[in-house]
């Protein structure tokens, strides 16, 4: 296959990387001076000292995973000026308790406007009490309801996603909804902008956003009122700015469109042109995704209004765009869309994944491009192993970010070694999120298998149960571990002395990446 660079287009990579040395210039002058002043008299770098460890005591005492305490309390304990310098700057969270209440009071809009009806969680309960305890989780801790009469179909290639999604928008009367984590201006979104132009002329109501740092090489700021020309709205998610800013680790990972509030798409593609294979930077692209019709389309609309108006405050009222539509589904299974934010303390993403390991009993299969994970999602996958259930993961085999994915693959040898069975992408990478269980349970969305998305990121899944899709899933997995290469065996075995430092060395520094 004929391996391409990243076609050259309109971008902001010169806005990053002057965001990002101010940045830098921030931080080092605030470390220096920290520096200086513990060097100045022996009674400051008491203080220090002191200072240190009540730091150290209060980020042990926080209720966050404990892969994020370690390398701070390691960098605090080990360089004192350097690691309260960097915790004071980077390590608080007064900027989330801030934006925490900002997003908590949008929330409350919408109270009351996507509530669960007890008639289907019923009649889950009656059919799978141990999958509706599951759903349940989600509900009462996501705030978003299991869904029944809703259809759904499986793109087991993102250029067929794109294709159906394109012909969904032409149906537009009303509104349409898109979020992603990354737009390109270039060919895959030229012919979605042509179509969204058009509807707009025509009446309907068209929003787009999408996240600064994601799109950052792919758009420029001109971008925004290009599309405003056309008569389409446009947002732009937690810009970048050149001063210190904690929120900004924070992104809108999300892809979703809703059309009409009665088809949505979601799955882990952005719209960029490697996601669809028009050009190859990293060898094949492997992505899925997936579309609804019915109810359980209404939490996407949700998920979009509350992101739209937490950038900035414009509907008096949500109720135009939650409108009930007559539809009567093909199938009778249990769909349930839902949102995780970094905002809270509840690792919806993670949980959801968690418990899946849980509940299997014959086998589970999962796929991300990046595998960096906490120890505890590292033991629930190992029990599942041990307790002889066929625990699968499939990673890319060649890496857009060489860094990380040598994180990844330091991840491989306990993994391996409790019977987790390893497979990397051959023809590429592979950016699929997905999971199957047991052949009749299966996660599809946004959400990798690490740090970012887990705890940092704004994310999506879908949680389906009985429906035709699980099947599709399940084969697609079985097609792909056909090109994957099995490197179980490879991982078993011991590593140099060298590797496992430098390992070691990576994982520390994970949960930062």
């Amino acid at each position: 296959m004929r391996v391409e660079q990243k076609q050259s287009v309109k971008n902001s990579i010169g806005r990053l990387i002057f965001v990002g040395l101010s940045v830098l210039v921030q931080i080092g002058w605030f470390v220096l001076l920290g520096i200086r002043m513990q060097r100045y008299s022996t009674e400051l770098a008491l203080v220090g000292s002191i200072l240190a460890l009540l730091i150290v005591l209060r980020i042990y005492g926080r209720h966050i995973n404990a892969a994020f305490k370690i390398p701070w309390t390691i960098l605090i304990m080990g360089f004192p000026a350097l690691g309260l310098s960097l915790y004071l700057l980077l390590g608080q969270s007064g900027a989330n308790r801030r934006m925490r209440k900002h997003f908590e009071n949008i929330d409350t809009t919408f109270d009351g406007l996507n509530t669960q009806n007890e008639q289907v969680m019923a009649q889950l309960e009656s059919e799978n009490r141990r999958i509706a305890n599951q759903s349940r989780y989600i509900t009462d801790y996501a705030k978003y309801p299991v869904f029944q009469n809703t259809d759904v179909e499986f793109y087991d290639d993102a250029a067929k996603g794109l294709a159906a999604q394109k012909e969904a928008l032409w149906t537009a009367k009303h509104f349409i909804f898109m979020e992603y984590h990354a737009i390109e201006d270039s060919e895959s979104f030229e012919g979605i902008r042509e179509i969204l132009a058009q509807k707009a002329s025509e009446g309907v109501e068209v929003r787009i956003f999408y996240d600064d740092v994601g799109s950052v090489g792919f758009i420029s700021p001109e971008f925004v009122k290009r599309m405003e020309k056309d008569g389409i709205q446009c947002r732009v998610f937690n810009p970048m700015l050149p001063v210190i800013n904690v929120f900004m680790n924070n992104r809108d990972h999300r892809k979703i469109t809703v059309i009409d509030g009665e088809i949505g798409f979601t799955g882990g593609y952005n719209l960029a042109d490697e996601y669809f294979n028009i050009t190859h930077p990293y060898g094949h692209w492997k992505d899925t995704g997936i579309c609804m019709k019915g109810d359980a389309v209404r939490s996407l609309t949700v998920m979009f209004l509350e992101m739209w108006n937490a950038i900035r405050k414009s509907d008096d009222t949500y109720t135009p765009y939650l409108k009930h539509f007559p539809y009567v589904s093909t199938e009778q299974g249990f769909i349930q869309p839902y949102a995780d934010s970094p905002l809270d303390s509840e690792y919806v993403g993670e949980n959801v994944y968690m418990n899946l390991l849980k509940y299997a009993t014959k086998k589970i299969y999962f796929s991300t491009p990046y595998l960096i994970i906490s120890d505890e999602m590292n033991r629930e996958l190992c029990m599942a192993a041990k307790r002889g259930i066929d625990v699968r993961i499939i990673t890319p085999g060649i890496p857009d970010k060489k860094l990380v994915y040598k994180i990844t693959r330091s991840y491989y040898a306990p993994l391996a070694a409790a019977g987790v069975r390893i497979y990397e992408y051959t023809p590429g990478f592979i950016h699929a999120k997905q999971c199957v269980c047991d052949d009749e349970l299966a996660v599809i969305g946004t959400i990798n298998l690490d740090y970012r998305s887990l705890y940092l990121h704004f994310e999506n899944g879908v949680l389906m149960y009985k429906t035709k899709v699980v099947s599709d899933m399940a084969a697609d997995f079985d097609n792909t571990f056909s090109v994957c290469e099995e490197v179980t065996d490879r991982y078993k075995g011991g590593r140099s002395m060298v590797l496992r430092i430098g390992q070691c060395m990576l994982r520390l520094l994970a949960p930062l990446f």
